[in-house]
């Protein structure tokens, strides 16, 4: 599928790979709507590409998501393209020694990483996937996974979402690819956003800079990239697509 005059719906938009993500699909003629939570950053994204339509929305409410996409389809009247960015990393072990003991991951933390890296993704892609079967839409979705998916020291929430979302992928393909609607997944590697340096220290980055066969981290851009690739090639689906260096977990 070329993305030319084609409707794309991408979440958590307003981070920096979302806006590599929106800058290249814009620039291959598609029409954006974005899904974010931070209202802040979606205002400074419609200033930088105001040709996108913008909804603030906490994807793990599936009321809110409903809302969004349902107003968005009414002005398009078709959804092409879903792309589920919106995520958010976690680092604690399951067990530790701490200044009163052991400490275990508390269930707070665990509760919001599955909900926004799971729950999220299903409640978007069911609201996207019916309208889709409704117009009889032949469209792709996207699912941006991890290289933690393998699991990853120190990531339990995180690597199980990121692996649910790839059982996911290849599950709905055999589901909606009957019906025309083909269902891929990115699961980029460690990669230079602000999100990464947020999560991780820098001596921690230093060290998976070494592990990595190319010694260094992956660009936005790069995984953007992977992503248009994925939706333009027709035959490619059920499949996660690793983008990661060459750095195995």
């Amino acid at each position: 599928m070329m993305l030319k005059d084609k409707f794309v719906l991408i979440t958590g938009g307003a981070g920096g790979l979302g806006q590599e993500i929106i800058k290249q699909c814009v620039e291959n003629g598609a029409h954006l709507a974005v899904m974010d939570n931070n209202q802040e950053g979606l205002d400074n994204l419609k200033k930088r590409f105001p040709e996108c339509a913008v909804y603030l929305t906490d994807i793990t409410n599936p009321e809110q998501v409903a809302t969004s996409v349902k107003h968005w389809f009414s002005l398009t009247n078709r959804i092409d393209v879903l792309i589920n960015n919106a995520g958010i990393m976690f680092n604690k072990p399951l067990v530790q020694f701490g200044s009163a003991g052991i400490e275990k991951h508390d269930v707070t933390s665990w509760k919001k990483v599955i909900d926004v890296n799971l729950n999220g993704v299903f409640y978007v892609t069911a609201e996207v996937a019916s309208l889709m079967l409704e117009k009889r839409t032949k469209g792709v979705i996207v699912n941006i996974s991890s290289i933690s998916s393998a699991g990853n020291r120190g990531q339990s929430a995180y690597s199980a979402a990121k692996a649910a979302v790839n059982a996911l992928t290849a599950t709905w393909a055999r589901e909606l690819g009957p019906m025309g609607i083909r269902v891929v997944a990115i699961a980029p590697g460690y990669t230079d956003t602000e999100a990464t340096h947020k999560a991780l220290n820098p001596t921690l980055i230093r060290h998976i800079i070494s592990e990595v066969p190319l010694r260094r981290l992956g660009r936005p851009e790069e995984i953007a990239a992977g992503v248009l690739a994925a939706v333009e090639n027709d035959f490619f689906t059920g499949t996660v697509l690793h983008l990661n260096g060459g750095m195995v977990l």
